[in-house]
């Protein structure tokens, strides 16, 4: 369906958005759907796939740090042959504009960077890098991504159904498997993101918050807001008397607080507006 089509019921957001040109923007995984990473959640809201890997599993057994990289070598393709669609760029355009008061995501994806927004705050991190949890030292996935190849040819070839931030579908028997150590000092590596169980860094709650605080409305884009991490700026925002306005395909865990919901893609739903705010000077 062309983005043509959504006109007429986009009118609300473009109205919404032109009394509020302070806008605090969080996006979600629906946002990165169009680019070829899959969704965490249906349109009820429910997981779906497999629950992702817990901190205290990660940090407690080694046979779930082969499984979780294992299944990161096979899934990483998708993440790091993705490109950012058309609701990135128009985000990117927004900004321009001085439309938004802060870009915050919850994706791991990078991909508002690569489509070039430069204030974004990634409150979980992003999974295009790797860092030693003793030394602190930070390297590229993709490099890491040249040594698990080398080091585990036996999984190198198998391919399994993508899952969301670089994961994969993928069952085998794991004891194999070799996690290369950091370089530097032969610590532990984790992907630079934020595990369930894990608390996102207390700066990017502030940085987020702040943004909020000096933000005419929120915006939401592509989340059904099941995780708290992101539902909470809803709550602040409606006890600070800010207007919410939603753009998302299914339910999400505000719709009690939104002022507006569009049920639409985030491509179509966002390069109307920008078109339409442009066009409008």
């Amino acid at each position: 369906m062309s983005a043509r089509a959504f006109n007429a019921p986009l009118n609300p957001l473009y109205d919404f958005v032109a009394r509020h040109p302070r806008l605090f923007v969080l996006t979600g995984a629906g946002i990165s759907t169009d680019s070829g990473i899959p969704c965490y959640r249906d349109t009820d809201g429910n997981r779906t796939g497999r629950a992702p890997i817990l901190i205290k599993d990660f940090l407690g057994s080694e046979y779930a740090r082969k499984r979780y990289w294992a299944r990161s070598m096979v899934g990483w393709p998708v993440v790091a042959q993705s490109a950012p669609n058309a609701a990135h760029a128009a985000l990117a355009r927004l900004e321009k504009r001085g439309v938004l008061s802060r870009l915050v995501t919850q994706n791991v994806d990078g991909l508002h960077g690569r489509a070039g927004s430069q204030d974004v705050v990634e409150l979980h991190g992003n999974i295009g890098h790797v860092r030693c949890m003793a030394c602190g030292n930070e390297t590229l996935r993709a490099a890491l991504q040249t040594t698990l190849v080398a080091d585990n040819p036996s999984f190198a070839g198998l391919s399994a159904l993508a899952v969301a931030d670089g994961d994969a579908q993928l069952e085998e028997n794991f004891s194999a498997f070799r996690v290369p150590p950091c370089m530097q000092c032969g610590g532990l590596l984790k992907p630079d993101v934020v595990f369930f169980g894990e608390s996102v860094p207390r700066a990017r709650v502030d940085a987020a918050a702040q943004a909020l605080e000096q933000a005419d409305a929120m915006l939401v884009l592509g989340s059904s807001l099941m995780v708290y991490s992101g539902f909470r700026f809803c709550e602040w925002a409606a006890r600070s008397g800010k207007p919410i306005a939603a753009v998302n395909l299914g339910r999400t865990r505000a719709d009690a607080l939104l002022d507006l919901k569009v049920e639409a893609p985030c491509g179509a739903a966002l390069s109307v507006l920008v078109d339409e705010l442009e066009r409008t000077g």
